[in-house]
């Protein structure tokens, strides 16, 4: 299996709306993606976190077809320009074997 782990970083401009609506189109995805063993997304509150990422994504494939497949999907292509659209300043993609 595959984890697939995305920290988000937005602009000061950015609203919790629109930070909650990209969890909640994230979250929307696990019906038009197929091997998701799980996908989890949530806004975080970790205080001792200094670099600010607000959003957290995470997608658990059953494996590495899944994964390639899922970056090519045009549904979570239109999350990923709904995330620039709303003011994505960085991000950090973490891929692992589990």
């Amino acid at each position: 299996m595959i984890d697939h782990i995305i920290f988000i970083k937005f602009a000061e401009t950015t609203t919790k709306d629109q930070l909650q609506e990209v969890v909640n189109r994230f979250k929307a995805l696990r019906p038009h993606l197929t091997g998701i063993v799980d996908i989890q997304a949530g806004i975080n509150f970790a205080e001792k976190s200094k670099a600010d990422y607000q959003v957290v994504l995470s997608v658990r494939f059953e494996d590495q077809a899944a994964l390639e497949a899922y970056v090519s999907n045009s549904e979570h292509q239109a999350v990923a320009a709904y995330i620039r659209e709303v003011g994505r300043v960085d991000s950090i993609v973490v891929d692992i074997e589990v």
